[in-house]
């Protein structure tokens, strides 16, 4: 009952006037970010983190929450359209969705589309509303080493996951960690990796690396040939047929178990979640020979599953402190931005912004759902803008958007530092999403670890005497481990031909 009631509190935070112009207004730049291919959700949300600098913590993540969960949407529509997807998350849609648009169908592939998010977002909070007190409970019971162990757990989880080479994650990690120490240290209070400048005392702006490293690197490897041109449904085929609606609830259901869990899950991203549902509509969708040639499952499994898997990754950021992929970590980043330290601590210091916050993604799905359907031809016209238009306008907001985050041009040449540090990483297939994460998780581990040695008056076997620490990090280095346990089978077939 006292979560009922909590709820309802944060529901009027969220349906105040002001807060309902921030959740439509990030709905709609959302959904704008993912219709522009090579944009994406975390580059999106690191340009826009500037727009929010001045709002109240509530009203400022309220929208960047919307513009998260808007950019997995509006991806969905250049799949459908042009065969093109807008992020990777919904890659996968392209297979049925384009060929839905060629059998003429492809109002009715965008409609369920968006009923589908609608149900995994809507489903995926609700996760999160029943998680969310037990886990904040729970956590709240967890000293400086358990909480030093899980950060090292989601940042293995992360490393682990993050690309191809686990040399290259590693690369990137440390690259991250270096980044967050730059300025005082914490205990001595004394500069350290300023190189005498005054400027970096207080850290890196964060929101000036995140939009260098993201938002400007993307538009320096992003191709130059423009967008294609695509053809928007009338209002009329975008109503799809009892038939359809029938045959895609099985399939809206599996995405949504699929796209929930899996979005609990540290370093999971949303294209996994897709891909796997369309692998769960390979296999149980009783017309799975249709799939690939226009069947409506093709759409509605992944596209549920991506949203359900969006809501689902705020479980652990709310829960436990934990960004469960790059895009919750920027998230994470405008929470700290905001002087908010998502966790355990945050439903007993800032109950009434978190629940203001998971209320408006209730909000926000409704306003999705009525915004983006009626809406598919004002996307459409937007891809006609010429590219070089468009990147025009975004570097302008690039740089106004750093440099007004201290008013200091100092920001903006971090921006364009990181943005050519961000390009060479990406041109030697460094990953990104590990900087990020330990960037944002840095100075967190750091109090956590110093508070653990100060109670154990230096003993580092601190973490190896409590039962939760020792669970947590075997599991972190089992998965560390992981992919050097994989590397060993084929170079002991190498060694035996026969075998």
């Amino acid at each position: 009952m006292d979560v009922m009631a909590e709820l309802l509190g944060g529901l009027a935070t969220a349906l105040s006037p002001q807060n309902l112009l921030y959740a439509f207004a990030g709905c709609l730049l959302g959904t704008l970010i993912g219709v522009l291919p090579g944009i994406g959700p975390v580059a999106g949300v690191a340009l826009l983190i500037p727009l929010t600098l001045n709002l109240d913590a509530t009203s400022a993540i309220i929208m960047l929450a919307a513009i998260f969960y808007g950019t997995q949407y509006g991806g969905t529509i250049t799949s459908v359209l042009l065969n093109t997807p807008g992020e990777s998350a919904s890659a996968i849609t392209t297979i049925d969705g384009y060929a839905m648009t060629k059998q003429g169908r492809a109002g009715v592939a965008l409609t369920i589309a968006a009923l589908g998010s609608f149900v995994g977002g809507t489903v995926a909070t609700i996760g999160l509303v029943v998680a969310a007190r037990p886990l904040g409970d729970l956590g709240l019971r967890i000293g400086p080493p358990e909480f030093f162990s899980l950060m090292v757990l989601g940042i293995s989880l992360l490393v682990a996951l993050a690309g191809r080479s686990m040399t290259k994650a590693l690369i990137s990690g440390v690259l991250g960690l270096l980044i967050s120490m730059v300025g005082i240290d914490p205990v001595a209070g004394a500069p350290r990796f300023t190189f005498g400048s005054d400027r970096l005392l207080d850290g890196i702006s964060f929101v000036a690396v995140i939009i260098g490293l993201f938002g400007l690197s993307e538009i320096l490897v992003a191709p130059k040939g423009g967008t294609a041109k695509a053809t928007a449904p009338g209002l009329r085929a975008l109503m799809p047929g009892r038939t359809d609606l029938r045959r895609s609830a099985p399939a809206i259901a599996r995405g949504t178990g699929i796209g929930f869990l899996l979005g609990l899950v540290p370093g999971m991203t949303g294209s996994v979640s897709s891909l796997l549902a369309y692998g769960a509509e390979r296999k149980f969708s009783k017309h799975r020979a249709e799939l690939g040639s226009g069947a409506v499952e093709g759409v509605a499994g992944p596209e549920t599953a991506n949203n359900a898997h969006a809501n689902g990754a705020l479980v652990p950021l709310f829960t436990l402190g934990i960004p469960a992929s790059p895009t919750i970590a920027v998230l994470m980043g405008a929470f700290l931005q905001q002087g908010l330290t998502p966790g355990p601590t945050l439903f007993a210091e800032h109950a009434d912004v978190a629940w203001g916050i998971i209320a408006s993604l209730f909000v926000g799905n409704v306003i999705l759902l009525v915004l983006n359907v009626p809406l598919v031809s004002l996307w459409t016209s937007i891809l006609r803008i010429p590219y070089p238009v468009l990147t025009a306008v975004i570097l302008t907001f690039m740089v106004v958007g750093a440099y007004t985050i201290n008013f200091s041009v100092f920001d903006v040449f971090v921006m364009v530092a990181f943005g050519l540090l961000g390009l060479l990483l990406r041109r030697l297939d460094i990953p990104l999403a590990p900087l990020v994460l330990t960037l944002v998780l840095g100075p967190l581990m750091e109090r956590s670890l110093r508070e653990s040695l100060e109670l154990s008056q230096g003993d580092l076997t601190v973490f190896l005497t409590r039962p939760i620490c020792v669970v947590l990090l075997v599991v972190a280095l089992a998965i560390a481990a992981s992919p050097l346990l994989r590397l060993r089978k084929p170079a002991v077939l190498a060694e035996d031909p026969e075998a």
